[in-house]
């Protein structure tokens, strides 16, 4: 069975929705769209209050080549243009749209007809995704027509399809392969005219043994989807991170940054991001809603809710049976990567793959003790790194030695944290130096000016 050559751990999967249909969130009164929803520079408004929009309208213009165009996902009118506080509780800019009725553009194409044809050459495919505002929603939120305008002196020679979710609890990408393989597979289709290859590779953990004979019986009865391949891998996580992936189908190792997955021939795109890819080229669907999981063990209905952006994930909490009386944390993602949310108001974006809830006694952490020298988290480590040394020199304040043991190849996955017998938050430490050390790298590149 494919994985990856070094590190990964196995945590308890608690894939509690994962028999659990996809279904429709009833649209919100209001919503808040946040003008940073994507890697890169925030889009920039394109209305003012008072406006009247519809469903699907541009309401904020990408401001740089990498930053994405965002859209109405509701009709109605815009009451304010301002700072609002995100999931974080930090103030954002954001669009608040008061929701009338559910008017759409009349250039979308809402019907449930597949379209598998596309004849449109690779440049006005890449596009038609920047128009829609296209991003990578499996968390990164890469612009995807960045992705896809690979640079001069490059070649795709591998395109895989990353249908992993190799994260506890979430179940959103494996729903979205069960009931709109379809579409994911003519959307594989597209990227693979788009990037000039032959064949494409979906790569899927051995734990949903559901989807993968449901792909596979899609691409073995439709000649459409020639040169698709559906790849079992190996439960192993983070089989899901995009160079464990790529290690994982074909063998070859992504440098260190600032090399990307191009520069071994990969471009690797998130099934549910590939589902969007097919609606934007072949519907005309700007991204305004997604597949959410609503999950944990304190929830009382677990559930997969296709969801307009910018819904309050109160609304989604509400939907799976309300706020459990043991809450003590909510996270947005899983418990590996995610995040934790001190604002339910918070709205719904299009990095959101899931939403997850635990009691008071499973938020809590154990007290760390002293480091014992184990080493169990350099083992753990995907990337190779020394996890107990980084998290040293970031409570040390020592940036430069944490750029010198390459923190910037860290992907933030959490093994370390996972596996450490001494409770020590090695993740927080090693993240909010990685932080730190990005702003430092960044202001030097902008001090230096474009490389020659």
């Amino acid at each position: 069975m494919k994985t990856f050559p070094i590190g990964g751990v196995h945590p308890s999967e608690n894939k509690l929705s994962r028999g659990v249909a996809i279904e429709r969130l009833p649209l919100p009164d209001q919503v808040t769209i946040p003008l940073a929803q994507h890697i890169g520079a925030p889009a920039t408004a394109q209305v003012a209050k008072g406006d009247k929009v519809l469903t699907g309208q541009l309401i904020a213009a990408a401001s740089s080549f990498m930053s994405a165009n965002i859209h109405s996902p509701i009709s109605g009118v815009v009451t304010a243009v301002e700072p609002v506080l995100n999931g974080q509780g930090l103030r954002q800019m954001m669009i608040t749209i008061k929701r009338e009725g559910d008017e759409w553009l009349e250039t979308i194409d809402r019907s449930p007809e597949i379209k598998y044809e596309c004849n449109l050459t690779p440049a006005e495919i890449i596009a038609k995704i920047k128009e829609a505002g296209v991003v990578g929603m499996g968390g990164a939120t890469f612009p995807t027509h960045v992705k896809l305008s690979v640079p001069p002196g490059r070649k795709a020679e591998y395109l895989i399809i990353n249908g992993v979710e190799c994260e506890p609890y979430l179940t959103s990408d494996h729903r979205t392969m069960l009931e709109r393989g379809e579409e994911l597979l003519v959307g594989v289709t597209i990227l693979m005219r788009t990037l000039s290859v032959n064949e494409a590779y979906v790569g899927v953990e051995n734990n949903k043994p559901d989807a993968i004979s449901h792909l596979r019986e899609l691409v073995a009865g439709n000649a459409h989807f020639k040169g698709i391949h559906i790849t079992p891998l190996k439960v192993q996580y983070p089989q899901g991170g995009e160079k464990q992936l790529i290690a994982a189908v074909t063998g070859r190792q992504v440098p260190p940054p600032p090399a990307l997955p191009i520069h071994v021939g990969a471009v690797v795109c998130n099934a549910s991001t590939t589902v969007a890819v097919y609606e934007a080229v072949q519907k005309n669907k700007p991204l305004i809603e997604r597949v959410v999981t609503l999950t944990g063990k304190c929830v009382k209905s677990p559930k997969n809710l296709l969801t307009r952006m910018g819904t309050p994930i109160s609304a989604l909490i509400e939907a799976a049976g309300g706020v459990p009386e043991e809450l003590g944390k909510v996270v947005n993602g899983g418990p590996m990567m995610g995040r934790a949310i001190v604002n339910l108001q918070a709205p719904v974006t299009k990095g959101c793959s899931g939403v997850t809830l635990f009691a008071e006694q499973e938020a809590l952490r154990k007290e760390p003790s002293a480091c014992i020298k184990c080493a169990k988290c350099v083992s753990a480590c995907p990337m190779g790194l020394e996890p107990y040394l980084l998290s040293k020199y970031s409570r040390k304040r020592n940036w430069e030695a944490m750029e010198q043991n390459d923190i910037t190849s860290c992907i933030e996955c959490g093994c370390c944290q996972f596996t450490c017998p001494a409770n020590i938050p090695l993740l927080d430490y090693v993240r909010q130096g990685k932080q730190i050390v990005m702003g430092f790298i960044r202001a030097r590149d902008a001090a230096e000016g474009p490389k020659k």
